[in-house]
């Protein structure tokens, strides 16, 4: 007489134990889980398992935000803190920068905003003018270019700050007013790297009219560019600073028209490709 084969019934496990499971995915696959059943629709909406998807620090970021932001931890489930975090970011440090999760894996996020960047004369109002664009940046101001032959852009923080072992991507996020020119012929150098390991990746990008042979910056959905700087993998247990730097100057070429908003790092969609150090 044949064996019937053993048919497991997962609905004996208790909701814990499907919770346990559920956090080992991610945040888009428990999202999907909860259509299976009901068990595990109670499972993947526990606040347990929303509890591992956020940052472990997330209630500390949101304490350098304003009294507003802060009333996020008052939301009745870890779901729909994560929620907020991923589609409504949140200003700290001052409204200096901007804070949300990766929607689709829970990695942290920044946009530094253009305040909290060393930009070469911006302190000169015959080089940069500090404008508010309240209906178009989320930062109290932004950095307007006037008149400069020396384009020198740098921003920093800690690695500490962004989510362990995970490659991150840099970007500076612009516009470019109707009249702006002096973009298109010589690209800027950018790299990002730490001041411990040095430059890790370099390249040469056009902030104008589409090159060949060159990426064109993106449109994103507030309405900003965006072009790809570099890429930097955040191993676990290092606090380095780093660094991320657009220049062009050698040129001499006249720029005006540039708008900064800031620099934007966030997880790159693939893994980790192990990137070369440049050399010197």
């Amino acid at each position: 007489m044949e064996e019937e084969p053993f048919v497991a019934d997962i609905s004996v496990l208790p909701e814990g134990c499907i919770s346990d499971i559920v956090s080992l995915t991610s945040p888009k696959d428990a999202c999907r889980l909860c259509a299976v059943s009901h068990i595990f629709h109670a499972a993947a909406e526990s606040n347990a398992v929303w509890e591992r998807f956020l940052p472990s620090d997330y209630q500390a970021i949101i304490a350098r935000s304003s009294s507003s932001s802060s009333d996020i931890l008052n939301f009745s489930s870890k779901k729909k803190i994560y929620l907020s975090l991923s589609d409504n970011p949140i200003l700290i440090d001052d409204s200096k920068k901007s804070f949300f999760l990766d929607k689709s894996s829970g990695k942290k996020c920044y946009l530094l905003a253009a305040r909290e960047l060393c930009i070469i004369w911006s302190g000169s109002p015959q080089y940069w003018n500090w404008i508010s664009l309240p209906e178009e940046s989320r930062f109290p101001e932004v950095a307007e270019l006037l008149n400069v032959c020396w384009l020198d852009i740098c921003g920093k923080m800690s690695t500490s700050m962004l989510s362990p072992n995970t490659n991150y991507a840099a970007y500076l996020v612009y516009k470019l007013t109707e009249g702006a020119y002096g973009f298109d012929r010589i690209p800027p150098t950018v790299s990002v790297g730490t001041t411990e390991e040095g430059e890790v990746c370099k390249q040469t990008v056009f902030l104008g009219q589409r090159q060949q042979h060159t990426s064109p910056p993106s449109q994103r959905k507030d309405g900003w560019l965006e072009i790809k700087l570099g890429e930097y993998f955040n191993e676990e247990g290092k606090d380095y600073e780093l660094q991320i730097r657009l220049l062009e100057g050698d040129s001499r070429q006249w720029k005006r028209g540039l708008i900064v908003e800031g620099i934007e790092i966030r997880p790159t969609k693939g893994i980790h490709r192990g990137l070369v150090r440049v050399k010197n």
